[in-house]
């Protein structure tokens, strides 16, 4: 069975690797999930204020020497916010690389053009095989409105591209105005991979200590729905390749994503339940679907279900919300 997918330019035995994450603080761990088969390592993210804090450093320490703490500087995190600073990350990179074999997406996270994304190039001298950029921003600022933001990405994405030889791939969140205006001005940038989606972590309250406590939740198999529908839109109408993030546990989730689609799907919320044997259980199971439904390749599969055949993919959407929502019948109480 031949489960060969091409992605970033990469061509790998097989779609399947870990997302970005902090797996790969763990040497070991990195270690035996190639032995469990990933096809690829995405490395957890570099932020846009790790890199800043550290070029601001001289100026904070002339002002702990004057004695002031000007509230500005308490935008930034404190060192031990963050496991890798800029210089251990790059170490982080060149390590990685040594010990496996297969190649290694570093991951930059940043929502705002500035000196930092120089920092691209540096990553690729660490020996970096791609770049996944995250952009990761949650649109707070009432005073931007929705085209500005979006300019302000692409500028990133730009200056990003233009840094870098290696290739870029954009991960992206679902909350945009028009996601396939957007994505179109991002493939007439070439970037040659798009991750979809970012997830927002959302803060809980603490109502006793009156206190926002942020909340990380592993992802479930439903997130997956809205990923594929945007899988299945996009496929063969851009000409940056596709992975899908969240919402992929098992064999039959993968197999939605690649029909959508999907060039690559990432795996991190699996890989934490049950260890790097999940990656190792999707790729034999979905290889053992393949044959009984006598599938050839990978290709073969890839994309089958998309809307590329779809002259109109929003009167389709329409017909089968309208659809969903007639089919729907209320029952009545059971009798006591």
């Amino acid at each position: 069975m031949n489960l060969t997918t091409r992605y970033l330019g990469l061509t790998l035995p097989h779609p399947f690797m870990p997302g970005a994450s902090p797996m790969v603080d763990d040497l070991d761990l990195v270690r035996r999930l190639e032995d469990a088969g990933a096809s690829a390592i995405v490395m957890n993210s570099l932020f846009e204020e790790q890199i800043t804090r550290e070029e601001v450093g001289t100026i904070r320490q002339m002002e702990i020497v004057s004695g002031s703490y000007p509230e500005a500087l308490t935008y930034f995190p404190e060192p031990e916010a963050f496991t890798l600073g800029p210089e251990r990350y790059l170490d982080r990179v060149r390590l990685l690389k040594a010990a496996v074999h297969i190649p290694v997406i570093a991951s930059l996270n940043g929502a705002t053009p500035g000196g930092w994304i120089s920092f691209a190039a540096r990553i690729e001298e660490a020996g970096a095989d791609a770049l996944e950029l995250n952009l990761y921003d949650v649109g707070a600022h009432e005073g931007e409105p929705g085209f500005s933001l979006e300019r302000r990405l692409l500028e990133i994405v730009r200056a990003v591209k233009g840094a870098v030889k290696i290739p870029v791939a954009v991960k992206l969140s679902p909350f945009f105005s028009s996601l396939s205006s957007f994505v179109s001005e991002l493939d007439a940038l070439h970037v040659d991979g798009l991750v979809l989606f970012n997830r927002f972590y959302q803060p809980d309250i603490d109502p006793e200590n009156l206190e926002v406590t942020p909340a990380l939740r592993l992802s479930t198999r439903d997130e997956l729905l809205l990923r594929i529908r945007w899988l299945a839109m996009l496929s063969g109408r851009v000409k940056a390749s596709l992975a899908v993030t969240g919402g992929v546990h098992d064999a039959r989730d993968a197999i939605k994503a690649i029909m959508a689609g999907a060039d690559a799907v990432q795996m991190v919320s699996a890989i934490l339940l049950r260890g790097p044997r999940a990656l190792a259980e999707v790729r034999s199971e979905v290889e053992t679907w393949m044959e009984e439904h006598e599938y050839e390749s990978l290709t073969q599969m890839k994309g089958s279900m998309s809307l590329l055949s779809c002259p109109d993919p929003a009167a389709y959407e329409r017909a089968n919300y309208a659809r969903v929502l007639q089919s729907y019948k209320l029952h009545e109480p059971a009798s006591i």
